[in-house]
């Protein structure tokens, strides 16, 4: 048995496993032996949050023209997405001066200045429930200056780069090109037929497709021989719905023992949880109608992760539990504050952070910057495991969002106008996870 876990490092993975690599099979370090990772879909916390006390959410914005834009509501099912493509990114951060929302692009039936708004706070009440209640981060950023299925890659391994040691990053979307603005999004992974996905480099330039199926470590590779359990509650696993299915685009998960643990149902978790049957370590997908995707949603987002979070509350789990709750993308949603810059693709947006459990800081909102990588680092410490050298090893360890001396919160059931029985009973066929 491990005692210590000095920092990994960055080998191959069959190099690692031909040279006897184990886990750390020590006890959590805190009182959190469960992690629940619930991702919903672009969102910043201007949009999403319109006057959450004490948190930094404008009411204005100011264009390319240097015009200041009034943020105007609009309901979170608008019949309209923006892009959010990493060009689109390019745009709207313009150096820093986070003035050129303005640029990017809008499709379908689209208003007036379609980038500055703000949802209106009476469609997400349970949003607004569960931040006030517990911990908001107003200083969460993605992890990458791009949509989603690199989002994804983060959220699981700190990194969309193809392989270990790669100067690359995967940047877009599937089948996403520069030339034509466009892409096929339903196929992913290491089962896409004919799939590409561009990678962008050093320079910054995007002229290299490859297909998705990379081969580095993610945490999965961490906690499996530390014997943690984990799942991945996901809208598909096969390759005509598996955007959002981050494991899918990794061989040795895909192809492997591990896949397994990839459960093509997001409601699954729910059963799980009432059965007591939860694993440590949980990431919760939703179906594309339960997300909050612009033009794609059904408006059900805030009841599902209600859904979700009351099932932990009212179980046995609640006591040692922790849930994040994050939205994998900024969506192409105006956005006041630049983020930090580490490279030519790493930090990108603002995105809304939620931290629920019994030992989180109560009413309070985090300003302190994090990013996808402190989620997995917080799990890395909490267990006891390496870090995986790539976005987790600069991350913080979200430690300020919590409080493992204070009297452990009690659970207050979350008013949604939607159930976890009626999520259960659902038999539509979940929605593609991304129209783009």
């Amino acid at each position: 048995m491990i005692s210590r876990c000095p920092m990994l490092l960055r080998v191959g993975v069959t190099a690692l496993l031909a040279a006897g690599f184990v886990g750390c099979a020590d006890p959590p370090t805190r009182k959190i032996h469960h992690v629940v990772i619930i991702v919903q879909e672009n969102r910043t916390p201007d949009n999403l949050f319109h006057g959450l006390p004490n948190a930094d959410i404008a009411n204005s914005g100011t264009n390319s023209l240097g015009q200041v834009v009034p943020l105007t509501p609009v309901s979170l099912t608008a019949p309209y997405d923006l892009d959010h493509a990493h060009h689109a990114f390019v745009s709207m951060y313009d150096a820093g001066k986070m003035d050129g929302a303005d640029k990017i692009r809008c499709g379908g039936a689209c208003p007036s200045n379609p980038q500055f708004r703000f949802v209106n706070p009476s469609e997400v009440t349970q949003y607004f429930q569960l931040a006030e209640q517990y911990t908001f981060g107003d200083r969460m950023f993605q992890s990458n200056q791009g949509p989603s299925f690199p989002a994804h890659q983060y959220l699981i391994s700190g990194t969309s780069a193809p392989s270990v040691g790669s100067p690359y990053f995967a940047a877009e979307n599937l089948g996403w090109t520069v030339s034509a603005g466009v892409g096929n999004f339903l196929t992913s992974g290491c089962t896409g037929v004919d799939q590409s996905v561009a990678l962008i480099g050093p320079l910054g330039n995007e002229s290299l497709q490859v297909t998705p199926c990379f081969e580095h470590l993610t945490l999965m590779d961490l906690l499996n021989p530390a014997y943690i359990s984990w799942r991945y509650y996901t809208t598909g696993t096969s390759a005509a719905n598996a955007l959002w299915t981050a494991p899918d685009a990794i061989r040795h998960l895909r192809f492997g023992p591990s896949w397994n643990n990839v459960i093509p149902s997001p409601a699954q978790v729910l059963l799980d949880i009432a059965n007591n049957q939860l694993p440590v370590v949980s990431w919760v997908i939703p179906r594309g109608q339960n997300s909050d995707h612009a033009g794609l949603n059904t408006g059900t987002g805030p009841s599902w992760v209600a859904a979700v979070v009351n099932a932990i509350g009212n179980s046995s789990y609640w006591s040692d539990t922790a849930v994040f709750i994050t939205w994998d993308d900024w969506g192409g949603w105006y956005d006041h504050v630049a983020p930090p810059i580490h490279n030519i693709y790493e930090d990108g947006f603002r995105v809304p952070l939620i931290v629920v459990s019994p030992y989180a800081k109560a009413q309070y909102v985090s300003h302190k910057v994090h990013d996808f990588g402190s989620i997995l680092r917080f799990i890395e410490e909490n267990f006891r495991l390496r870090t995986l050298g790539y976005d987790d090893s600069r991350a913080d360890n979200l430690s300020d969002c919590f409080d493992y001396n204070q009297v452990p919160l009690t659970f207050k059931t979350i008013a949604a106008p939607i159930s976890a029985k009626q999520f259960l009973q659902d038999t539509s066929a979940p929605l593609d996870p991304d129209d783009d």
